[in-house]
């Protein structure tokens, strides 16, 4: 798998993004699930995704927190940002689901909607002192479940139209619509004709239509 990053720089990013929940929830009194939804539409998480390099190795975890409560909410936290000299459960969760986005590629986005905050609390005592590949292992778990169903799938029952509907409206056969949902034929290697077409009908990118 080509990634987003070299693993070189990794290091450093869990310990920003670790330091960055930390200062949010502990120095700035944001709530774990809260800071968690402001990040991860912020265009923050998109950089660190990217690989920016301003953010995975430029900015320090205060930096980071600030950067994406005043991208989000338009303002900066009042209170004032400490030293910490020991490592939280929310630091745990940063660093750990930083690592897990550079190995899967997968968007902070989908990971914290199939993982959410109170679930990696849970997480914590079991796995804080293990190996953060039994981290992986486990998130990969959660990830299969929550995303059984396709993306096609869940974008043509949140427009609610069937799947004969679907075929009719795209011009794409039923047994294609039928073989995409049940990951039978991949849709990644479908031609751009027909994701136009279905994404065209559902009102939405072709882009949200690929399965990772």
């Amino acid at each position: 798998m080509i990634r987003a990053y070299q693993e070189i720089y990794l290091s450093k990013a869990q310990s920003a993004l670790g330091d960055a929940f930390e200062y949010a929830v502990h120095d700035f009194g944001i709530p774990g699930a809260d800071f968690i939804r402001l990040f991860s539409v912020s265009s923050v998480s998109k950089r660190m995704e990217k690989g920016d390099p301003a953010y995975l190795a430029g900015k320090s975890g205060i930096e980071i927190a600030m950067d994406t409560l005043l991208e989000t909410t338009g303002k900066l936290p009042e209170a004032a940002a400490e030293e910490h000299f020991s490592r939280s459960k929310e630091y745990w969760i940063g660093w750990a689901v930083c690592y897990y986005q550079w190995f899967s590629s997968r968007s902070y986005s989908e990971i914290f909607q199939a993982i959410p905050f109170e679930e990696l609390v849970a997480m914590y005592n079991p796995l804080h002192e293990a190996d953060v590949t039994k981290f992986v292992q486990i998130a990969e778990e959660r990830i299969r479940e929550y995303y059984k169903c396709t993306k096609l799938k869940k974008l043509r029952i949140n427009y609610g139209c069937t799947q004969a509907e679907l075929a009719k409206r795209s011009d794409v056969t039923l047994r294609s619509i039928q073989m995409y949902e049940q990951r039978r034929k991949d849709i990644n290697k479908a031609n751009v004709e027909t994701l136009y077409r279905i994404a065209t009908v559902l009102g939405c990118t072709i882009e949200d239509l690929i399965e990772k």
